[in-house]
């Protein structure tokens, strides 16, 4: 694939985005933007909420991981499904019985103005952080296969992918957001399929033969019953379904497009068949990993650095025209639905928690709106700034470890809330910032320390649920009886 070739698709696919949001930005307020006006049809947002769900680094390392973590994956998958029964039965009925459009509002009702701030804090820094790295991956991509080509620096490409985010979600909001997100959606499916395709084609099997090479190389291997490992299946069960509850049932970006249904039933319909929809949806993900190592191997093809590059180099080397174009139009889709969602709810806990737009009776609503450009505006720039900064650190172990980091600022927020509902307790809500601080760092510690500590022992992604219950420690020594 050309560099030309490229960059026209890549501004084919973002007209079809700008056309989705000329339609949904007609008679768009304030309340558009932050919830849609309650009026999203659940089946589009449990559709839209896939491609939400599977970012860049899903689109690229999920199918790598294949040939050393094999389909263990899936244990971590299935844990969702109860954790998604929780967001539906737990956290949906509480936040629409408060009528909240952040969600963060909870903590301050519940613990007082210190542990709400916190909350939001700690949300608006994962984001930053976490979906800055993502993009950075896709903008990353561009760069080497595009504008190196022609001289163009990364600070110039940031700007541009960023500024088309801005453009098509400054006015809409969660109420566009919730529509391009389908047609993202569409496209990453879409990748995954045809390049399945092509693979088989090229391998010249079908897909019984194609199962079954890689049931005989191992790589359909579900179950880790080794305790110590990092991927044993209850560990991968158990982190799945605080994963699900944390990463989407405490998060603004996540919950705002749930919050935009019509009502409660619909909110927990689509949930429910959002986490459905997500088993086949990652099992199709692994099983192009399984593929594509097939062809790897077969054509003797070894990656410079890391699994992560074997769908993009697969794709826009060897596999042709047609798989090459999938694989882009996948990976920008992925982008798109992780960054228009990251802005909107960046933009939204800020002026809701922050700046307390929602509070103040002084407060129009064109006042209201160019507040909210400002912020979205600013997240924008900050976000730009962050990518920027990943690409002069130019370290990927370095970069990874930032990532990693990122992930742990949602333990407070899965400690906060498990204490706000399962206790009546309340706490000394000046401390709790103290506690949110503490909790993850000492999570961090022990978990580069837990081999010498734990007897062999490494922790995976149950990290969290440790880092969760230093907080609920934390808390119960600043609880004092209501």
């Amino acid at each position: 694939m050309t560099p030309e070739i490229i960059l026209i698709s890549f501004f084919v696919y973002t007209s079809l985005i700008f056309i989705i949001s000329r339609f949904t930005v007609r008679k768009a307020n304030n309340e558009s933007y932050f919830l849609g006006n309650r009026n999203s049809p659940w089946y589009v947002v449990a559709y839209g909420m896939i491609g939400a769900s599977l970012s860049g680094v899903t689109f690229m390392s999920v199918p790598g991981l294949v040939k050393a973590e094999q389909f263990s994956y899936m244990m971590l998958v299935f844990g969702y499904l109860v954790g998604y029964a929780v967001i539906a039965f737990v956290l949906l009925p509480l936040y629409y019985k408060m009528n909240l459009t952040s969600i963060y509002t909870y903590l301050e009702k519940r613990f007082g103005m210190s542990s709400y701030k916190t909350g939001s804090f700690f949300f608006i820094l994962s984001r930053l952080v976490g979906s800055s790295f993502r993009m950075f991956l896709v903008v990353n991509v561009l760069q080497m296969f595009v504008f190196d080509a022609w001289g163009i620096p990364l600070g110039v490409t940031v700007a541009l992918f960023m500024s088309l985010i801005l453009l098509y979600t400054f006015k809409g909001g969660i109420k566009t957001i919730v529509w391009t997100d389908t047609l993202q959606t569409t496209f990453m499916i879409t990748a995954v399929v045809i390049t399945i395709f092509i693979v088989s084609d090229a391998l010249n099997m079908g897909f019984v033969d194609l199962f079954s090479a890689a049931r005989a190389e191992g790589f359909t291997r579900m179950l880790i019953t080794d305790v110590n490992d990092p991927r044993f299946f209850l560990k991968q069960f158990f982190a799945g379904m605080f994963i699900t509850i944390v990463m989407t049932g405490l998060d603004q970006d996540m919950m705002q497009k749930n919050l935009s249904c019509r009502n409660l039933r619909d909110a927990q319909k689509n949930v429910l068949t959002f986490g459905a929809i997500l088993i086949p949806v990652n099992l199709m993900f692994l099983f192009l990993g399984a593929v594509l190592w097939l062809y790897a191997d077969a054509h003797g093809i070894s990656l410079v650095q890391t699994s992560d590059e074997l769908f993009p180099t697969l794709a826009l080397q060897y596999l042709g025209l047609a798989a090459g174009l999938t694989f882009f139009f996948g990976l920008v889709s992925a982008a798109y639905s992780s960054a228009d969602g990251t802005l909107t709810a960046l933009t939204t806990t800020f002026c809701i928690d922050f700046l307390g737009l929602k509070r103040r009776p002084d407060m129009t609503e064109d006042r209201i709106r160019m507040i909210r450009y400002r912020v979205h505006i600013g997240f924008a720039i900050l976000v730009m700034l962050i990518i920027m900064g990943y690409g002069a650190i130019n370290n990927e172990a370095l970069i990874s470890k930032l990532f990693t980091i990122a992930g742990y600022t949602y333990g407070p927020l899965l400690g906060l809330y498990f204490f706000g509902l399962y206790t009546k307790w309340q706490v000394k809500d000046r401390w709790v910032p103290l506690v949110a601080v503490l909790s993850p760092a000492i999570s961090y510690l022990l978990s580069i320390n837990s081999e010498r500590l734990l007897w062999g022992y490494k922790f995976g992604f149950e990290i969290l649920i440790v880092n969760g219950l230093f907080t609920f420690i934390g808390l119960l020594l600043l609880a004092k009886r209501r």
